[in-house]
């Protein structure tokens, strides 16, 4: 579905990617993890040519460099960790715009198809309700499920997710993972997310990538590429250690 070839990233003299690649098949949902300053986020720029590259990335055997932004916008979406709303859209308005790449202009969103998607996504995502509300009136959880139900309504092939739940309370982050695993359900689907939580990236991924120095440590599963011995050597630490002692804390705590 996705191949990634030989991806490196140059800032002036500083190489933030160094020959990094994977393949990604329908139906998995590949984790990204590593420590800050690994390239995770670079990865995604790369992915959304937001930044010059050398290598490849094929889509189905089609290099994304040569697709116009409406033609990538069909085959991968796009999900920040943080969004900036100074507008007074409705939620179904923002939902809307997920269906940009498909319509003429701002807003010329008419045939059924339009509105099936639009719909759809609000319904998958709880804010029906929702829908004639202000997003400046939304809490940081709802906010962020109004930006992915916007992915959802786009339709893509794959979504490409950054840090998706970073700052948000507990209850967010179930929902926000759990949607998304329903999504990939749907069909010819696939996910890739950039997360810190690396509890998070074995409980949901099929695949995984641990990243440093802008290099690919381990991949394949999560078992694989997040093991202790990798984990250990990226981050100078006993991580499964440090999580066992956490988990620890939990033991004694009464479900009451």
């Amino acid at each position: 579905m996705l191949d990634v070839k030989g991806i490196t990233v140059d800032y002036g003299q500083k190489r933030i990617l160094d020959d990094v690649s994977f393949s990604l098949k329908a139906g998995h949902w590949l984790m990204i993890a590593g420590p800050n300053g690994a390239g995770k986020s670079t990865i995604i720029k790369a992915l959304s040519q937001g930044c010059p590259y050398a290598g490849k990335i094929l889509f189905e055997g089609v290099n994304t460099f040569k697709l116009k932004p409406a033609e990538l916008a069909h085959r991968l979406g796009f999900l920040s960790q943080s969004h900036e709303v100074t507008y007074s859209f409705t939620v179904r308005e923002v939902v809307a715009l997920g269906r940009y790449a498909y319509s003429a202009g701002l807003f010329g969103f008419s045939s059924a198809e339009d509105t099936a998607k639009i719909d759809a996504a609000l319904q998958a995502t709880g804010l029906s309700e929702l829908a004639d509300r202000s997003v400046l009136t939304l809490s940081g959880g709802e906010l962020q499920r109004t930006f992915l139900a916007q992915l959802f309504a786009q339709d893509p092939k794959i979504i490409v997710l950054d840090e998706p739940t970073n700052n948000l309370d507990l209850v967010y982050q179930k929902q926000i993972f759990e949607l998304i695993g329903q999504w990939i359900k749907g069909g010819d689907r696939a996910v890739i997310s950039v997360v810190h939580d690396l509890s998070l990236a074995r409980l949901y991924g099929t695949d995984a990538i641990l990243l440093d120095h802008g290099k690919i440590v381990a991949k394949g599963t999560p078992d694989d590429a997040i093991s202790g011995k990798h984990l250990n050597s990226v981050y100078s630490m006993d991580v499964v250690g440090y999580m066992r002692t956490i988990l620890s804390a939990w033991e004694n705590v009464k479900n009451r």
